[in-house]
């Protein structure tokens, strides 16, 4: 599938980010925990320079709590400062404010000045909001909401530049891809969602078998179709005829899998050269 996804907007924001760094003193780069390495920026360092950076590993809620602490571990050992952050239940922020006033101040009047960077829909506004414990930012359940910068003020001390989400226009390892639209970062009219739910299923059936078990009370041994068929049966998704409405079992299943109503669920561990997303390293979904 040939799609020409990267639109105009991430170049801009590039140019944003760039434009804008001489304002601020650190940078929080903010990742989705489910897979920190593949909703990390690539060229991070050639964007942001030598300003100093935060990991923010967000919705840690959703993900495999031991797998979390294995990546809390890797960015530690790689000396950078790393947090684990829930914002909808607010949890990580005193570890998260503790980090930003551990980091240089590059000038001595005015707060300290963040700029928050990362793909689209990793939860930046709702991090913005919880930090600044009001709701100011637009925040919604899809990527690309986010459109220019914006300042938020914390407090006298603090203040936040939000920027919007950016992805890079070349997958080189197509797994990657396929983990950013699992996670909601690239829109669903850009992708086969049909192949995508397979492979969703596929890896459950693998790394999480009682979660996708007990969720949809299926037998995983059967093939990923047959599991999309009785999750139509179970929940009555029927079209005119009777025939099994599998487009809706698909979206209820990637839906369920982003909302985290599956359980906590990682998709990738440090240092994860073989095994599964291996095998799908040429495949295309985006």
């Amino acid at each position: 599938m040939d799609i020409q996804w990267y639109p105009g907007h991430m170049a801009k924001t590039k140019k944003i980010i760039k434009q804008n760094l001489k304002l601020v003193d650190v940078v929080l780069e903010l990742v989705d925990a489910r897979a920190p390495l593949s909703t990390h920026l690539p060229d991070i360092n050639s964007l942001i320079g030598n300003k100093d950076i935060i990991t923010v590993l967000n919705k840690a809620d959703l993900a495999d709590k031991e797998v979390t602490e294995l990546w809390i571990n890797f960015f530690e050992s790689q000396g950078r400062g790393v947090v684990a952050v829930d914002a909808l239940r607010k949890s990580g922020f005193k570890k998260l404010f503790s980090l930003i006033d551990n980091t240089k101040k590059r000038t001595m009047l005015g707060p300290k000045r963040c700029m928050i960077i990362g793909v689209p829909n990793v939860g930046k506004s709702s991090l913005m909001n919880q930090m600044a414990r009001r709701k100011s930012a637009r925040t919604a359940d899809v990527p690309g909401t986010t459109r220019s910068k914006m300042w938020l003020k914390v407090s006298h001390r603090l203040e936040l530049l939000d920027t919007p989400g950016v992805l890079w226009p070349k997958f080189e390892d197509k797994a990657v891809g396929i983990k950013l639209a699992l996670l909601g970062c690239i829109k669903e009219e850009l992708l086969d969602l049909h192949r995508l739910a397979f492979i969703l299923i596929e890896f459950l059936s693998i790394y999480y078998p009682d979660n996708l078990k007990s969720r949809y009370d299926v037998d995983i041994n059967i093939p990923p179709e047959k599991i999309l068929e009785k999750i139509a049966q179970s929940r009555g998704f029927l079209l005119s005829g009777g025939t099994y409405d599998i487009e809706r079992s698909v979206k209820t299943l990637i839906s369920e899998f982003r909302q985290g109503k599956l359980g906590a669920i990682s998709l990738e561990r440090p240092e994860e050269k073989e095994g599964f997303w291996a095998s799908l390293s040429n495949q295309d979904i985006v």
